[in-house]
């Protein structure tokens, strides 16, 4: 479906956005293989979580869902059941890396599948450290799905050094040690988003400027209540939406705050942006709040690279964005991880500025442009990718004649977005 997007007087009123998609990936898995019942509260119905939780349920567990909650009846770390035909991760790479590591410490064999872009990523990130760890786990030729996991007599523990920030990998190997003999170690140089730990209530210490958290399988896993907050990724869209937008005041809810995942608050705010944070709490060990947000004379003098871009990798379209309408440069390196995620997202980015006409430049590790420029419409492809799609719709309220291809794409991250996005209220 192609969606032209209409001019708005201004992003107004109350919004909230879909539970944070990691959070609840992390929930469904940790509540997989509980002992006891748990209880997940607004977890994200987004494709990716929901592909988690058609893995669970083939997995064996018995799950409840019913309005904004989801109950899943663990049985412990083995009481999953082998599946009789391989489990789909759809386009999650959060789905099949981290189910990954659950998947090394079982006793049965088991496959995981996605789609045709999921079977392009890369997962020699997880094979290494958990082959170090005995498990039997292998992909294709070029190290991508299907995955095929059999089963070994024993893991043993690790001390991993993350050679790349990714809290996939960290979670895959956290998770993995949960049936590993000895304590299993994961040290990064950058800290990257922390919810596994919190949710298996790890501690992180940093030493001698590394961050390391460790686990062993003698840690308790209780069924218990999990509350999911907003997820800041999808907040960000809103929040670009309401500093760009003449005549914007909108409020998100009950957006999560996460240390680890709140960067793009921070640049907003660097850039700018007339950002307030009300209700301030912590719920179940994560901090929320809601954000109100009017617009804002944005400034761009934007250079991200090396840690900042770890912390920054999902929004990095909405960024550029952003950057479009603010006085300034916007430059990003290191950020060639981009080049592997649903599409290539630094040549999609790149193109859909040209095909505005802004004068951009592309490198290997990322792009630089000069904003406050005068922009005209086009059509704009989505690559099937949703955070593009979501991201230049934003574009779209500031520039008149923008037309978006494939927009059903969104639905990956933010079932109903466009919706949410245009309904004023």
């Amino acid at each position: 479906m192609n969606l032209s997007i209409p001019q708005v007087a201004g992003v107004k009123g109350i919004r909230s956005v879909p539970g944070d998609k990691s959070i609840s990936h992390r929930a469904l898995m940790i509540s997989a293989i509980a002992d006891g019942k748990s209880e997940i509260s607004c977890c994200s119905r987004a494709a990716d979580p929901m592909s988690t939780l058609s893995c669970i349920r083939q997995l064996g567990l018995n799950v409840e869902e019913t309005g904004q909650r989801i109950v899943i009846h663990g049985k412990g770390r083995h009481g999953l059941q082998p599946s009789s035909i391989p489990l789909d991760a759809g386009n999650s790479g959060t789905t099949i890396r981290l189910l990954s590591g659950i998947l090394a410490g079982q006793r049965f064999p088991s496959i995981i599948i996605g789609d045709s872009s999921l079977s392009k990523r890369p997962m020699k990130r997880i094979f290494d450290p958990l082959r170090l760890m005995g498990a039997d786990i292998s992909g294709t030729e070029k190290n991508t799905a299907p995955v095929r996991i059999e089963p070994v007599d024993r893991l043993h523990s690790i001390q991993y050094a993350l050679p790349v920030p990714s809290a996939q990998v960290k979670s895959s190997v956290l998770f993995a040690g949960l049936f590993a003999e000895g304590t299993t170690s994961v040290l990064e140089k950058t800290q990257t988003r922390d919810h596994t730990e919190r949710m298996l209530g790890l501690e992180t210490k940093k030493e001698n400027g590394s961050f390391s958290v460790s686990v062993n399988r003698d840690i308790k896993i209780e069924g218990k209540h999990f509350f999911v907050p907003g997820d800041i990724s999808a907040a960000a869209f809103f929040l670009a939406a309401g500093m760009i937008t003449p005549g914007s005041n909108l409020t998100i809810n009950n957006v999560g705050l996460n240390p680890t995942r709140r960067r793009v608050l921070d640049i907003f705010l660097s850039m700018g942006g007339k950002i307030e944070i009300e209700n301030k709490r912590i719920v179940e060990g994560e901090p929320v709040g809601d954000l109100v947000v009017m617009t804002s004379e944005i400034k761009s003098d934007l250079k991200l690279h090396g840690a900042e871009v770890v912390d920054l990798i999902d929004e990095i379209p909405i960024l550029a964005v952003t950057a479009l309408f603010a006085k300034g440069t916007f430059t990003i390196h290191d950020a060639k991880e981009l080049r592997m995620k649903e599409t290539d997202r630094i040549s999609a980015i790149v193109k859909n500025l040209r095909l505005l006409s802004c004068d951009v430049e592309e490198y290997d590790d990322g792009f630089s442009f000069e904003g406050g420029g005068e922009y005209s419409g086009n059509i704009l492809p989505s690559y099937g990718d949703h955070r593009i799609a979501m991201s230049f719709g934003i574009a779209g309220l500031r520039i008149k004649n923008i037309t978006i291809q494939d927009t059903e794409c969104v639905d990956i991250s933010f079932p109903g977005f466009w919706n949410v996005l245009l309904t004023q209220s």
